[in-house]
């Protein structure tokens, strides 16, 4: 009997299904309540942000009061990001799938899949500005700190009014490790559950679902060298600095995603745009977020946090991910197209089978957009 391709093509698919389950780490925990709205590549996701509105005082009254208006603002998630895993197949090793054997490589083309779209998720973090630990210093690292970097990293966000409901915690290997040989995590008396001891799992504590990451990033700063100083006075709400004392004509002496902050208050902020230094002086405009929370003056100092890694604690609506089904537009025209969307982590798969000189070719493929959409319901745990 010849070799059917169609029934490998639901086998390969499976065992792709189950390697996203296994993988994604990310795409589970943010905000993909909006997903729906996007069909192909290129298409944006519009995300409404609402706006703060005031309170007032009620006056009854004849004249009705005057309407207040509202500026709600809209973030974009543009479905930008299509990727591909293609791998080959000999008529062997077809005869073998059909059998009931599924190559590997199957399994290693997904993975590659998730891990970018994994990882395409965490490097957002260059918009958050809320940071709590110290540089290069792993966290979690003293058990008689016990749980003062989890609870720093909440006092963080609800200082910057997160909702405390659907809170995340994504770690790195190091500070989980750290994590469980803590006793505030491992003691059944302390967490109440007895998973931290018997199956290395911190699970929901101190208002968080805790998940370790091994492609949780590391941030690298910028040149930063200097004695860097406010340029003049800057208001409150002001994102764009003037600054100097950085060395002469230098590239890169700030970089999106570096952390700072002024020597007049604590509040810090994330480097929206890579900055430059001119000569002489070192003059430099940086651009900040958020706005000052308070204004500086000409000669306040700056300080530029370390290269560090960044440990996510967020609410799930800081970050917004939308996966979609691509077309099955070329079935019928010597490829067989077979597409899924996984029930766990939501998503979506596709796998194409071409036939070739003597082999047959395997392409896994996912089309996807993320985007930071409200900076101010994250905060980073430096490690």
């Amino acid at each position: 009997m010849p070799n059917d391709l169609t029934v490998v093509a639901p086998k390969l698919l499976a065992q792709g299904l189950m390697a996203l389950r296994e993988n994604a780490v990310m795409p589970r925990l943010v905000n993909r309540d909006y997903e729906a709205e996007a069909a192909q590549k290129g298409a944006t996701v519009t995300i409404p942000i609402p706006s703060a509105i005031a309170d007032r005082a009620v006056a009854p009254n004849v004249v009705p009061p005057a309407s207040v208006d509202s500026t709600p603002t809209q973030a974009l998630v543009p479905l930008d990001q299509w990727r591909e895993a293609p791998f080959h197949l000999t008529d062997k090793e077809v005869l073998e799938s059909m059998n009931g054997i599924i190559p590997m490589q199957a399994s290693e083309a997904v993975k590659s899949l998730v891990n970018f779209a994994n990882a395409f998720i965490m490097g957002k973090y260059k918009g958050v500005y809320g940071y709590f630990g110290t540089a290069a210093t792993t966290p979690f690292l003293s058990t008689g700190a016990g749980t003062s970097d989890a609870t720093g990293s909440r006092k963080v966000l609800n200082n910057q009014l997160a909702p405390l409901d659907s809170r995340r915690f994504v770690i790195d290997p190091d500070a989980e490790a750290n994590a469980l040989d803590n006793r505030a995590f491992q003691d059944m008396s302390f967490s109440g559950s007895a998973e931290g001891i018997v199956e290395g799992k911190i699970n929901r504590k101190l208002g968080f679902d805790w998940f370790m990451d091994q492609q949780v990033p590391t941030h690298t700063t910028g040149v930063a060298t200097g004695t860097p100083l406010v340029n003049a006075t800057e208001p409150i709400g002001e994102t764009s600095i003037a600054t100097d004392g950085w060395t002469n004509d230098t590239t890169g002496i700030l970089l999106e995603g570096d952390i700072i902050v002024f020597a007049n208050h604590s509040q810090t902020y994330v480097v929206t745009a890579d900055a430059d230094s001119g000569a002489t002086t070192g003059p430099a405009t940086v651009l900040i977020a958020p706005g000052l929370q308070v204004a500086v003056s000409d000669g306040d100092a700056i300080t530029v946090k370390a290269d560090h890694v960044v440990n996510l604690a967020f609410h799930r609506d800081a970050f917004a991910f939308a996966s979609r089904p691509l077309k099955d537009s070329a079935q019928g025209l010597g490829s067989i197209i077979e597409s899924a969307t996984d029930p766990v982590s939501g998503l979506s798969l596709r796998l194409e089978i071409s036939r070739q000189h003597k082999q047959t070719q395997f392409s896994y493929d996912i089309l996807f957009g993320a985007a930071l959409v409200r900076r101010e319901l994250a905060t980073r745990l430096a490690g």
